[in-house]
């Protein structure tokens, strides 16, 4: 497991320069802003949407354990799309981007490391988007349910419902049957 190893280094090498802790709703991010930090959730759980046409469409969650950014800032240094808010209080450690860096450019061990997660990440958002254009409700619910299913316990329905682009009432509809 490639982020298990990663964050231990960056533990055990002391790098992480801060800790936060967000009450519930609170934003770690607003879209506008640009956040090139790299996040450990600690504790809690984080979701992580875009406004499209006023509606919030979730495109992701962090739980425990979980590495999170503002990816699309981190990469460019230029302000994010993304909001980054607290579901429920969370806890985090962050580490700035150019601390990040120089930590993975210096050892060729932490180089493939960062690698491998960089490949895994976009694979699962290849998988993700394939499910959204091509899968039914019921497929989405089904998949993500057998990937993830810490999701339905720790997060509430409408959110799941965001990320699985359906109706709160939809899902409910699903879940019953």
């Amino acid at each position: 497991m490639p982020i298990p190893t990663l964050l231990q280094k960056i533990t055990d090498q002391g790098l992480w320069q801060k800790e936060i802790t967000l009450n519930r709703n609170e934003y770690l991010s607003q879209a506008g802003k640009t956040d090139t930090n790299i996040y450990l959730v600690l504790s809690g759980t984080i979701r992580i949407y875009i406004v499209d046409e006023l509606e919030e469409q979730v495109i992701r969650f962090g739980y425990q354990n979980n590495l999170i950014a503002a990816l699309d800032s981190f990469l460019t240094e230029k302000p994010s799309d993304f909001y980054i808010q607290a579901i429920k209080k969370t806890t985090l450690k962050a580490i700035s981007k150019k601390q990040f860096m120089e930590f993975i450019a210096s050892s060729a061990d932490n180089l493939e490391t960062w690698l491998l997660i960089l490949e895994s990440f976009v694979l699962q958002q290849m998988e993700r988007e394939r499910d959204l254009l091509t899968t039914s409700p019921v497929e989405r619910y089904n998949r993500v349910l057998k990937r993830s299913p810490q999701l339905f316990q720790e997060i509430p329905s409408k959110h799941i419902a965001s990320y699985l682009r359906m109706t709160p009432e939809t899902l409910s509809r699903i879940k019953k049957a």
